[in-house]
């Protein structure tokens, strides 16, 4: 099974919805702790939402329990925790969510884990890729989308 993630900061509209309808997601899991972001206008609920549907027939989850806490985010922002620290933390909150059992198999099934980070290297919607494929009874492959 693959999943994806994406980053919609530097990226277009154009380029981001079509690598979206390239690789097939079926649906886009949004896991930004604020959906109403002003860093990019599509990118906002309503909006992601409406050019989902129309532009790629894709549905659209906002998914704040797979998001890092208001105190986790902060720290990390602040520099008052590594990155290092930040991925414990962080997936240990995972762990104590039950993050595993938030998402069926029918629904991981080309479903793109979004958030606004560019690289997914220091960026959550890779730590929930990698953990719920940890917890995946299927063989999961993880695809960064740039």
């Amino acid at each position: 099974m693959d999943i994806y993630t994406i980053g919609f900061t530097k990226k277009g509209a154009e380029r981001f919805f079509t690598l979206l309808k390239m690789n097939e997601v079926k649906t886009l899991i949004d896991v930004r702790l604020n959906n109403a972001s002003q860093l990019a206008g599509f990118a906002k609920k309503g909006d992601l939402t409406y050019f989902l549907r129309e532009l790629c027939n894709i549905e659209y989850l906002h998914m704040p329990q797979l998001s890092p806490s208001e105190d986790i985010l902060k720290g990390y922002k602040a520099k008052a925790l590594s990155w290092t620290e930040y991925e414990v933390k962080f997936n240990t909150l995972l762990k104590n969510r039950a993050a595993e059992s938030l998402l069926d198999e029918e629904v991981l099934e080309g479903a793109c884990f979004l958030c606004s980070e560019h690289d997914a290297d220091q960026c959550h919607r890779r730590l929930v890729a990698e953990y719920i494929a940890s917890h995946s009874q299927s063989n999961v492959t993880i695809k960064h989308l740039k």
